[in-house]
């Protein structure tokens, strides 16, 4: 059984209020109350009017501008460092905006498209709203559980209440102000947000089109408007108000149609698809809002109705009478009470770092410096029969800081050496190299010189680095390879016995030479590929391989 608490939703046009308890499979609902006003600011809605009943502890719902909901995909990491690295990143943001903000985090359930990560969902919230918030549940008599984003909230509501099946669905809270939204595929949440923008995008429509006042258009809207495709208008101001709503419509389903993009980009479930879409908040109620946003979707648009499986037997008959009146903007206010009674809910709880401070001292804190208290005079009592040891071990532990210094010394000095080492190894390898090359091209000079055939010439003579299968020299090891290109004058008698002679003649000066030669088919020209560094071959014995 959970704990008895209040779910409360601040809104721009009501203020809504559930209070109830998480009993078996359900929530039993004890009082339901609404505050309608018209203030946009959360300091005077709260003071629009009195609490509605006794409100005791409460969940409170965030949502609009200074709330914001983040993911980051972490890899799977203990629960201190995952603590440690949301520390960081709600840092960062808070110096990113330069302003105070409170968190909170809890894992996504594990995505079967990602492997070896967990995406974590992170909420913060301005200092400033919370504090405006917590100044008006003071007002109005009640004590604070937590701050809740109101998006998760819908989440909850839709766990506890809904149909699951093995789907992907939409849930979208359409307030006056804001959009809360979230993507589920059976009971796992996808993804969360808070939008700017809920159904005062058709009363700013329908103002613009008549030339009337908000609250003007919000009258024409409840009284004419309606999406219902092929509507038949009876007047001309039914048509006009419902075009003018109509274009706003399109507004609202590029918020959802993005919301579905942005989940594909921040959680990469790229192969998403959504099956259907359920709305609820006083912006669903709007005439033919369901059947506008199927046509526009693709997949069918219902309303979200999760009192049909919350237990409101034990309701006044008048508290009852109002949550029939107001059930499509009560679902979040639900979401929240049931969130924070039963134990086992997804939740997140923002709390002021204030707050949080005084709860982690009563906790924990106080028990910690008992403890260190306890721990610090049974402490002072070893030490005052062991202070002959102590000094013992100041004494070793100042030796060995000297050899640690020393040894670091040393160390940082080998380290120097072996990096210079390094440098002047690879700066010797490549002058070898060099010598290597000039050495064998004038080598190769003198015995073309000494012994290239009566009517041969040479019409070219390069030395380079490069790879060569046939002379055993692969990628990656090139070596200096000589090639000489060559023909024999015209006339020459006996052209391929002189350069036999020649290579054979070739062969003995440079006995641990690779030497690969390709006459052409007439026999007049040859090309001659030779290299003094070619690897041992596998069976040379090592001294015959480094002659």
């Amino acid at each position: 059984m959970g704990r008895t608490i209040t779910g409360v939703d601040i809104g721009s046009r009501t203020n809504k209020f559930v209070r109830g308890q998480y009993k078996g499979n359900t929530f039993v609902l004890s009082r339901f109350g609404v505050v309608s006003h018209s203030e946009a600011a959360v300091e005077d809605a709260w003071g629009a009017g009195d609490a509605p009943f006794k409100l005791g502890e409460c969940r409170v719902g965030l949502t609009g501008r200074d709330v914001n909901i983040r993911y980051t995909r972490v890899p799977r990491v203990p629960d201190w460092q995952l603590r440690k690295l949301m520390r960081f990143e709600v840092e960062e943001v808070g110096d990113t905006s330069g302003a105070t903000v409170a968190s909170d985090f809890n894992l996504l359930p594990a995505l079967p498209e990602i492997e070896d990560e967990d995406v974590v969902l992170l909420a913060l919230a301005r200092e400033s709203l919370l504090a405006e918030h917590g100044a008006g549940l003071a007002a109005a008599g009640g004590s604070l559980d937590a701050f809740s984003p109101c998006a998760l909230a819908l989440y909850n509501a839709w766990t506890h209440f809904g149909v699951i099946e093995d789907e992907t669905v939409l849930l979208a809270n359409i307030g006056h102000d804001n959009l809360d939204v979230i993507l589920v595929r059976g009971p796992d949440l996808l993804f969360a947000r808070n939008l700017t923008g809920g159904s005062k995008l058709f009363d700013a429509a329908i103002a613009e089109r008549f030339g009337v006042s908000p609250e003007k258009a919000e009258a024409l809207k409840l009284e004419l408007a309606t999406l219902e495709p092929g509507a038949r208008y009876r007047d001309p101001n039914q048509e006009k108000a419902s075009r003018a709503a109509s274009a706003a419509g399109g507004q609202l389903l590029s918020l959802l149609q993005s919301t579905v993009m942005f989940c594909k980009s921040q959680v990469k479930v790229s192969n998403l698809r959504v099956d259907k879409v359920l709305l609820c908040g006083g912006g669903a109620a709007l005439a033919g809002l369901p059947r506008y946003l199927s046509a526009g979707l693709g997949v069918p648009v219902e309303l979200f109705d999760p009192f049909r499986t919350a237990d409101t037997s034990a309701l006044p008959a008048e508290d009852a009478a109002k949550l029939e009146e107001y059930k499509l903007e009560a679902v979040v206010a639900l979401g929240l009470a049931t969130m924070a009674s039963d134990a086992n809910a997804y939740s997140i709880e923002i709390v002021p770092d204030k707050v949080r401070k005084r709860r982690e001292f009563a906790g924990g804190t106080v028990w910690a410096i008992a403890a260190a208290v306890l721990a610090a005079g049974f402490l002072g009592l070893q030490a005052m029969g062991e202070s002959g040891e102590l000094s013992k071990l100041r004494s070793e532990v100042a030796g060995l800081e000297g050899k640690l210094r020393r040894a670091k010394e040393a160390d940082r000095r080998t380290r120097e050496m072996t990096a210079e080492n390094a440098e002047l190894a690879t700066a010797a390898t490549q002058l070898h190299a060099l010598a290597g090359s000039g050495e064998q091209l004038a080598r190769v000079l003198e015995q073309l010189e000494a012994d290239l055939p009566d009517g041969f010439w040479v019409e070219g003579l390069s030395s380079e680095f490069r790879v060569n299968d046939a002379l055993r020299v692969a990628r990656g090891g090139e070596k200096p390879i000589v090639k000489i290109a060559g023909r024999a004058r015209e006339g020459t008698e006996s052209i391929a016995a002189l350069l036999d002679a020649y290579v054979n003649k070739l062969r003995a000066r440079f006995p641990a030479a690779e030497i690969v030669y390709q006459p052409s088919p007439s026999g007049e020209k040859f090309t001659l590929d030779m290299t003094l560094y070619a690897p041992p071959r596998p069976s040379e014995a090592p001294s015959e391989a480094s002659k």
